[in-house]
């Protein structure tokens, strides 16, 4: 397949072995496919394509394949936001009832896990700076035990497909308490949505046209967006879950039009090569082919830990994961290579954001490398989700991402 040495100077032996341990997860069931993409060093050293799209009809994961990429959204939406604020549109230390009088007196949770009606008010207004880093108090019903979990569910829907328009469904969330006081501690919200509409509202325009006006036609990401046209849909992967049967085709229905919210949090659809150049982007500081979409010491910013000690104490989703990495403006990054553990691979200084269906994307500038790792694997949604998740093994298709990640830099060659 490669000489001694292959495209990116990894080790030709150790990128044989990632195509076929994924494989093996889809032969065992646990998966039904996947796309990974490695570059460095100026190339894509590796493009795998594993198992099936659309395991009924038989359609294979290609190059071109599309994801939903849930969570990967939220960097996106962070970097239009960092543009705006280099523009002077915004800073860090805005109350963001600047522009989102929705939010204006919010009540906080005596007990993040008790009656919603037991508040105090909060001490100080969200600000910009919360939304980037999760630490608005603001919640997911996901992420939330108890009555507040449930409202969030009650008068906001699902996290993805809302039927709500952005000024009801933030109407809607300023009605809700806190579940902490703005500041307090990271606590994995609706944050960045929030974070969207306010760039949408500053812009005067909806999210999704700001993001293609700024980032994705900039950057040639042609095949990256909220909406799905008819023509394309063949190419999206299928969702599925692992159930005691198999998996389980689980995928959310097509709209037949844009719909007019637009989850910056978690809602964009994409491909891997698409996702590389916004990769690349940050990687470069801020420039890729020779577009500069932001500044490098926006981006030094962006990717440096904002959490303080006792904050990475606190488990995300049941865990501990943040004993080695940190959280900056909308992406995380690691800190203490040596201490990941189970929750990933990288030098010193890389940085990334997974999505909840099993994708991930790292940079790490130290080993001038991408990798894209994108599977369609779902996971609970539901209020109280997170209890679930903290008292579970962890799937078996997740197992595979960590694998990845291994093999990923046990086959780099210096």
């Amino acid at each position: 397949m490669y000489g001694d040495e292959a495209p990116g100077g990894f080790r030709p032996e150790g990128l044989a072995q990632i195509p076929a341990a994924l494989q093996g997860f889809v032969d065992q069931g646990s998966l039904s496919g996947a796309v990974t993409l490695l570059w460095r060093k100026g190339e894509v050293a590796q493009v795998n394509t594993v198992g099936r799209r659309d395991i009924a009809g038989g359609k294979p994961m290609e190059r071109d394949t599309l994801f939903r990429i849930a969570s990967m959204t939220k960097p996106v939406t962070s970097v239009a936001a960092l543009m705006l604020m280099e523009e002077g549109k915004l800073r860090l230390e805005d109350p963001i009832t600047k522009w989102l009088p929705e939010f204006s007196d919010m009540q906080v949770l005596k007990d993040a896990t008790g009656p919603v009606e037991d508040t105090y008010p909060a001490p100080r207004d969200i600000t910009v700076e919360d939304l980037f880093t999760h630490r608005s108090g603001l919640a997911y019903a996901f992420t939330s035990q108890g009555p507040i979990a449930h409202a969030h569910e009650a008068r906001l829907g699902p996290p993805l497909g809302t039927p709500l328009t952005p000024d009801q469904w933030m109407a809607a969330l300023g009605s809700l308490p806190l579940s902490y006081p703005p500041g307090e501690r990271f606590h994995y919200s609706h944050a960045t949505e929030v974070l969207g509409f306010l760039v949408a509202r500053i812009e005067g325009k909806p999210l999704g046209e700001v993001l293609q006006q700024r980032i994705f036609g900039p950057l040639g990401m042609t095949e990256t967006g909220f909406w799905l046209a008819p023509e394309k849909r063949d190419r999206l992967a299928r969702l599925y879950r692992l159930d005691p049967g198999g998996l389980k085709d689980v995928s959310f229905p097509h709209a037949d039009a844009p719909e007019a919210f637009e989850a910056g949090g978690g809602g964009l659809i994409s491909k891997a090569d698409d996702y590389l150049k916004f990769a690349r982007m940050l990687l470069g500081k801020g420039e890729v082919d020779g577009v500069r979409l932001l500044k490098p010491e926006t981006v030094e910013l962006m990717t440096r830990n904002r959490l303080t000690e006792a904050q990475r104490q606190i488990p995300f989703l049941g865990m501990p994961f943040w004993t080695a990495q940190g959280f900056g403006l909308g992406v995380s990054m690691i800190l203490d290579p040596a201490n990941l553990g189970f929750f990933g691979a990288g030098a010193e200084g890389s940085f990334g954001w997974p999505g909840a269906f099993g994708t991930w994307w790292q940079a790490d500038p130290e080993n001038d490398l991408v990798a894209i790792y994108l599977i369609q694997d779902s996971m609970p949604l539901g209020p109280e989700a997170v209890t679930q998740m903290a008292n579970q093994d962890r799937p078996t298709g997740r197992m595979a991402l960590p694998m990845f990640q291994q093999l990923v830099y046990g086959a780099l060659a210096g």
